[in-house]
């Protein structure tokens, strides 16, 4: 027992002695790796210690899914395996539900969500205490065969939730002064206040509010464009977002209030997208897709800036990242944004192409758009597929995780809290995508389910890790909830 105060007193001296909020977000972080690496999770339960590791970041999933998982598939990375703490929970949603399943397969169970004329579900984020979740519902949806997606799709009553993960409790939030029969959940602030999209006569406009709907702030303006894809910062006060805006897709940052407000990239050739935080909060990592010459928005680049807008460098070429990730067959298809995702060592985890890679869904630049996918499956034409590598920014490098023989499709990559696996979706051609997991050095790779009755699942994201009172956190790699895109060139 000496022993383990003594480990749990080295834990505290690294938690408590932080002279900033910024060098404590990142011993916040070091003391959790530290934690598994000598297994102080349980004896910090033992010693009965306080609550001393917070950490927030944003954790938003969208759509859902189907799978078959991928055959003759092995890691590349080599070198030593760390120990293991704990047990690490995935979310995934699959036909419209959401699931729980442990990293290691066991424990798979659909949570109860029970309301009146809900159809689908979507976990969008977590409250600082682990166990309670937000969530967004929708009831049937009014786009349609005759009804346009851009018309019709913003017309349908979406619903928010609180879901506690213990009791099953299911409370229903944002009924006050409600603003338009559509509201999706963007990011929570704290545990009193959240951003949501309003969208009214099909014009997107963010506000920050109370849990309940009450004192509604305008955090951007009506007709500047569409912001979605937020982020918080490690700090927790500054938000990074990008905005479909009439001159392009930019990337912003801003206070909570959606002032103090800093232009991160803009360029009318080019789709910026999706900004996310490095652990340290020095860096941003964001997509830049050639919109011009991929009108389907498949492939981009990975680029990085500093919060301030200064440093931008592109850090891959010829377009080597899936963007907008296309799956399935013509009876049962899905897409989705593919968000790049930091590891706890600053590098990022990115879907690179193998060389003369093509999708098997096929966009289709003269007919009008009224689904938000506008593709027709051509089996026949595709080829190659996409690999999980981690991409270092400081020097350039790439290391390779994931390898298929035959080649499969390989995204939404991210690293468990304990920086101990990699989480991510894997689909063939004619397939919807099954969530598989990978140790961090590449090693083991895994299937973990195909979803409900087998037909498929998607968007995965690491749970909260709460053990004893440690409860650490970090980013998904998954899409914000899919906001209704307005293509730049309804915008120009």
């Amino acid at each position: 027992m000496k022993r383990d105060h003594l480990l749990c007193g080295v834990l505290l001296i690294i938690c408590l002695h932080a002279p900033n909020q910024g060098s404590r977000d990142r011993r916040d972080a070091l003391s959790y790796r530290i934690a598994c690496r000598y297994n102080l999770l349980e004896i910090c339960s033992r010693a009965h210690l306080p609550n001393m590791l917070t950490r927030r970041g944003f954790l938003t999933t969208a759509a859902l899914g189907l799978a078959l998982g991928g055959f003759g598939c092995h890691g590349l990375i080599s070198g030593p395996r760390r120990r293991h703490a704990g047990t690490n929970r995935i979310f995934f949603v699959s036909q419209g539900r959401t699931a729980l399943i442990n990293a290691d397969g066991s424990g798979l169970r659909y949570l109860r969500l029970d309301a009146p004329n809900q159809v689908t579900w979507q976990p969008a984020d977590f409250f600082t205490d682990g166990r309670r979740i937000l969530f967004l519902s929708m009831e049937p949806r009014r786009d349609g065969p005759g009804r346009p997606f851009d018309e019709y799709y913003t017309q349908t009553p979406t619903h928010l939730w609180i879901y506690d993960l213990d009791s099953g409790s299911l409370k229903e939030i944002a009924t006050r002064d409600r603003l338009a029969v559509f509201y999706t959940p963007q990011l929570l602030l704290n545990d009193e206040r959240m951003l949501v999209q309003v969208v009214r006569n099909k014009i997107g406009q963010i506000f920050s509010m109370n849990l309940d709907g009450t004192d509604q702030r305008e955090f951007t303006r009506s007709g500047e464009g569409l912001p979605y894809g937020f982020d918080l910062s490690p700090d927790q006060q500054t938000v990074a977002f990008h905005l479909a805006s009439p001159a392009g897709y930019q990337i912003w940052t801003s206070d909570l209030e959606g002032r103090n407000r800093t232009l991160i990239a803009a360029h009318r050739d080019r789709l910026y997208f999706g900004p996310v935080w490095s652990p340290d909060g020095q860096w941003l990592a964001y997509q830049s897709c050639h919109f011009r010459e991929d009108p389907a928005h498949d492939w981009s680049d990975v680029c990085v800036s500093r919060p301030n807008g200064s440093g931008h460098r592109v850090l891959t070429n010829g377009q080597s990242h899936w963007f907008g990730a296309s799956y399935g067959h013509p009876q049962n298809r899905g897409s989705g944004s593919n968000m790049l995702a930091w590891t706890h060592d600053s590098q990022i985890l990115f879907s690179r192409k193998l060389p003369g890679s093509k999708v098997p869904w096929e966009y289709q630049t003269l007919r009008t758009d009224t689904d938000h996918f506008n593709r027709e499956f051509k089996p026949s034409l595709a080829r190659g597929g996409t690999e999980i590598c981690r991409l270092n920014p400081a020097d350039g490098s790439v290391a390779r995780l994931t390898r298929c023989d035959p080649p499969r499709w390989d995204f939404r990559a991210s690293e468990s809290p304990d920086g101990e696996k990699v989480l991510f979706c894997r689909s063939a051609v004619g397939t919807m995508p099954s969530v598989w997991v990978i140790d961090s050095n590449g090693r083991n790779a895994k299937q973990l389910t195909h979803g409900l009755n087998d037909r498929g699942a998607d968007h995965p994201q690491w749970l909260p890790v709460t053990t004893a009172n440690l409860y650490y956190r970090r980013r998904s790699a998954s899409a914000a909830i899919e906001s209704p895109q307005v293509t730049l060139q309804q915008n120009q």
